[in-house]
């Protein structure tokens, strides 16, 4: 086995750790990281190796800190992500080199997971990018529900601010997403395509 899988594996096993499940039963956080990985796939398919083993520590572990242990409102959630970016990444270096990775790839892990140099760093962009187009494929749908009571306007500005982190290619994506009506409607006015 090689010591991407090892990696692989000890991230999985850190994933199955996570209490919340999906309707399939399945660990929320092995779930997200199958689908981060997919993208990564589709976004760099001649990135190095161990981007892939990078997109599987997207949410590593982040159900030991719940978004109620920060502050309400938007300056307790940037903060609690921020945290949540310094300590997945440390994990996700931690988990690698246990697996055998080199101190470099343990570092561009890190680097990437903590959305360091977006724009800049092709590593940290395709997480990002993937994120997103995760968010918009998989999660949008619950995310709109659970805020019914946001106005229209609300919802477009949040997926504009959404589209500005993208990459180009991952705005093609996007774009190629079969979304909900609604929500493809929604999408349409935040880019401009309306």
């Amino acid at each position: 086995m090689s010591v991407y899988d090892q990696a692989h594996r000890a991230i999985d096993a850190a994933h199955r750790q996570d209490p919340n499940l999906t309707a399939d039963g399945r660990p929320a956080e092995l779930v997200y990281a199958d689908r981060m990985a997919a993208w990564v796939a589709k976004l760099a398919p001649d990135g190095p190796r161990h981007l892939l083993v990078a997109a599987r520590c997207q949410h590593l572990e982040r159900f030991l800190t719940p978004r109620h242990t920060f502050p309400e409102g938007k300056a307790g959630y940037l903060q609690w992500r921020r945290h949540l970016y310094q300590k997945q990444a440390a994990r996700a270096r931690e988990l690698v080199l246990e697996a055998g990775l080199t101190e470099a790839e343990a570092d561009d892990i890190a680097r990437w997971v903590s959305k360091t140099d977006l724009k800049k760093d092709a590593g940290s962009q395709a997480l990002e990018d993937a994120a997103v187009l995760v968010f918009l494929e998989n999660e949008i749908g619950a995310f709109a529900a659970q805020h019914a009571d946001y106005p229209r306007e609300k919802f477009v500005d949040i997926l504009r601010k959404t589209w500005r982190k993208l990459s180009p290619a991952g705005q093609q994506h996007a774009l190629a997403l079969d979304l909900p009506p609604a929500i493809a409607a929604l999408v349409r006015e935040a880019v401009g395509s309306d």
